[in-house]
């Protein structure tokens, strides 16, 4: 597992402190992000993690500030070297968003322009923050698109997006969100629709570019496979809450929310028979327009029963600190958890570091 490289961060990037989003619909009040905090180190990686509907894209987006102010009430704090962009005018986190602050998308074939070609998309990229002339944003392009492992960089840069395979697409993102050496890189899903030895090449290329830019991530995935791979931190979601989070080992082999051991138990395991069957999650996410009053998790949690005074049903539970930097959104004592955590995850599981 990645331990990242923090060398010379001594105190967070980003500072997101009770981050909440809400769409007002006809249905309802959709509560997207209900209070999400966390802190990112420069050369770090924070996964977040959850099933669709979760809450990670939209908390994001509104990172990025992506979303319309006008239909989404923001609230909270997301502060970027000592900046608040929820409280900056739409143009300043305009002028930050490519310079100190990228995303990469999860479909790249619909994020590019199809009518233009990737060089002249990268180039105006370029000359939005930087007063240089055409033919300075070309050869940056030319050796971007090279940096990121383009074949051929000085005649693709006069491809259109079609022309190119889903992995070489993917890189050209890359080369525009890094374009400008930005601070903070968001990447959702980055490594969606890809095969497998794609997948590895663009996961390998992002610790490389990370390492020489000293760039803050979050990863944004369904796979834990790549959580292992790359992140130094994992926040778990659930029902637009931050249910669980803590380092990359503590999540891996000492998780305590019932959810998290959820998602584990989901995993494919190579110590197991080919005949053992996994043991999916029951039930489905709740709608974010009717969340449970108390435990969001509650309705689909097999251990409820081990909280008195049916407490999951009417309370929603804190997020404790349950060791050093880790952090469990749950009733249930930690010794009870960390036992049917042992007994969930057998020999994987480790009760002290």
């Amino acid at each position: 597992m990645s331990t990242g490289s923090t060398s010379g961060a001594t105190g967070p990037f980003l500072d997101v402190r009770d981050l909440r989003v809400e769409f007002p619909t006809e249905d309802g009040l959709v509560r997207a992000v209900d209070g999400v905090s966390f802190t990112v180190k420069r050369g770090q990686t924070l996964a977040i993690v959850g099933e669709s509907g979760s809450g990670k894209s939209v908390c994001s987006m509104a990172i990025m500030g992506l979303h319309n102010r006008k239909s989404a009430n923001i609230s909270g704090q997301v502060i970027l070297e000592g900046e608040d962009l929820i409280a900056t005018s739409d143009e300043g986190v305009r002028a930050l968003r490519g310079q100190k602050m990228a995303m990469i998308f999860q479909d790249p074939l619909s994020s590019l322009h199809p009518f233009y070609t990737v060089g002249k998309q990268l180039m105006e990229a370029i000359r939005v923050h930087q007063p240089v002339s055409k033919d300075e944003a070309r050869k940056q392009t030319v050796a971007m698109l090279d940096r990121v492992g383009i074949p051929n960089p000085d005649r693709r840069v006069d491809d259109y997006p079609h022309q190119l395979s889903g992995g070489m697409r993917q890189r050209v993102m890359i080369a525009m969100a890094l374009i400008n050496s930005p601070t903070l890189l968001i990447a959702d899903e980055p490594t969606t629709a890809l095969d497998v030895t794609v997948q590895a090449q663009i996961l390998e290329l992002l610790k490389d570019l990370q390492r020489d830019f000293n760039t803050a991530i979050i990863m944004i995935t369904h796979d834990l496979g790549v959580v292992a791979d790359m992140a130094d931190e994992v926040v778990v979601m659930y029902g637009g809450r931050l249910v669980e989070h803590g380092p990359v080992n503590d999540i891996f082999h000492r998780p305590e929310m019932p959810y998290t051991l959820g998602l584990l138990a989901s995993m494919p395991r190579l110590d197991k028979g080919r005949a053992a069957r996994l043991d999916p999650i029951p039930g489905l996410p709740p709608s974010l327009i009717r969340l449970p009053k108390g435990c969001v998790f509650r309705p689909r949690c097999t251990y409820h029963d081990n909280v008195p005074d049916g407490r999951c049903d009417t309370e929603r539970p804190d997020l404790l600190t349950t060791a050093p930097g880790h952090e469990v959104r749950c009733h249930m004592p930690p010794e009870l958890r960390r036992t049917i955590a042992a007994e969930r995850l057998g020999a994987r599981f480790e009760e002290t570091a």
